[in-house]
């Protein structure tokens, strides 16, 4: 029963969403799912330029999802879904990076 009700997430079909922290966890933004909920309520992310903080926000392909993850900002756009977390080349599939944090410095820099 399980199955079925996942079998319309895959990649690139028309009109599928999915949760925040499940897509969070899928994309190696996080390690743990519990991780990307903690870091959806506390307020972390955004979508779209709103604040989320509900780890059940649905995400679409085409959204561009704002994170505050260890002293710098990732703006990365939702390209796909993945039924579930896989090898590093395929949630690198999943999303495009929009800003390369090329004004990060880390503490004691020159």
């Amino acid at each position: 029963m399980r199955a079925a009700r996942h079998s319309s997430q895959g990649q690139g079909a028309a009109g599928e969403k999915q949760r925040i922290d499940k897509w969070l966890w899928h994309a190696r933004m996080v390690r743990t799912r519990a991780d990307a909920a903690r870091l959806v309520d506390a307020g972390l992310a955004r979508v779209n330029g709103r604040r989320v903080t509900a780890p059940a926000h649905l995400l679409r392909a085409g959204d561009v999802v704002t994170l505050a993850l260890d002293r710098s900002v990732r703006v990365i756009e939702v390209t796909g879904f993945c039924e579930r977390r896989g090898a590093a080349s395929d949630a690198a599939a999943t999303y495009r990076m929009l800003e390369n944090n090329a004004g990060y410095r880390p503490q004691g820099a020159a």
